[in-house]
């Protein structure tokens, strides 16, 4: 069965659909594991339902790029290649693509569940293939690069990475403007930056380095001192120094929960927030990331969501 069939969603077996429900439901229930929720409870139902259905594809796009899919190989044949080219992730994000295209047109059926519900989302708010394509491309770039010489390098890769997700939120509420994806594109940088700062080991052990090779050795931080039990003064200086670039980013594009109202506004400064409340917890590890990543409570959150409304109202 190749990718290339535009009918072979209809001869998708109910064991793989099964398989496949299975997984995307384990996709959405990582929700509860970020810094902020996707689709909090206080938002309209249209807009969870359209936030989460994108938040599934870009999740299941890291779980292919970073192989964290389901064992068994479901959604490889859901995509239909082999179950056991469920590992060759630039095989999966070529048939998962050509499955987004799909959704793109028409007459065609996409295969997977996860982009089978994208599509009422896609052409409700008449949203571009940009931005899905870019989460694509950093997926495959995670396969290639595994290291950044220097910051503009790891800037580039979150304009694939990061900034496609907030592009998509501003679609789907309506509300995307020149200044407002520019203000969004900051905090996106400033979110994925934070998100490699709190996950420094767990790269590592992916062999893939987020911490520019410029400033590991401006600071003398070596990738032995990475694969430490616990961070040494370089290396903890060196992650304040990526964090203050990072709070520097949060603040540039703030601007943008102050030109929204309602509970768009209360959404965005979550993200916001969830960004500060991280960084807030990686300076209370005295910036010691190794031994686990620090995560913000629940409570630092909703000072930190004020605090930004407060600011921004």
């Amino acid at each position: 069965m190749t990718v290339e069939d535009e009918r072979s969603g209809s001869h998708t077996t109910s064991s793989s659909r099964s398989g496949g429900q299975e997984a995307a439901r384990a996709v959405l229930d990582k929700a509860a594991h970020e810094n902020f929720p996707v689709a909090p409870f206080f938002i309209p139902r249209a807009w969870r339902t359209d936030l989460m259905a994108v938040y599934g594809y870009a999740r299941l796009v890291d779980d292919i790029g970073d192989g964290d899919l389901p064992p068994g190989g479901a959604d490889a044949e859901l995509l239909g290649l082999d179950r056991d080219r469920a590992d060759d992730a630039l095989a999966m994000l070529d048939a998962f693509e050509a499955d987004l295209r799909r959704v793109f047109r028409p007459a065609a059926e996409p295969r997977h569940p996860l982009l089978r519900a994208l599509r009422p989302t896609v052409h409700r708010h008449g949203l571009d293939q940009g931005p899905f394509l870019g989460l694509i491309e950093a997926n495959r770039q995670d396969q290639r690069i595994r290291r950044y010489a220097t910051y503009q390098d790891l800037l580039d890769y979150c304009e694939l990475s990061a900034n496609p997700v907030g592009r998509l939120v501003l679609g789907i509420t309506g509300t995307a403007s020149p200044e407002r994806i520019r203000h969004s594109d900051a905090i996106c940088t400033a979110l994925q930056i934070i998100e490699h700062l709190q996950d420094v080991a767990e790269d590592l052990r992916r062999d893939r380095v987020y911490l520019p090779a410029e400033d590991m050795k401006r600071f003398g931080v070596t990738e032995a001192d990475l694969a430490a039990p616990r961070g040494g003064v370089r290396l903890r200086a060196l992650v304040a120094k990526e964090a203050e670039r990072a709070a520097a980013l949060l603040n540039e594009g703030t601007p943008l929960v102050g030109s929204v109202h309602g509970r768009l506004k209360v959404l965005l400064a979550g993200f916001v927030a969830g960004g500060r409340a991280a960084l807030r917890a990686v300076a209370a590890a005295g910036h010691d990331v190794l031994p686990g990543p620090p995560r913000p409570t629940k409570l630092s959150l909703l000072r930190e969501v004020g605090a930004t409304l407060r600011r921004e109202g």
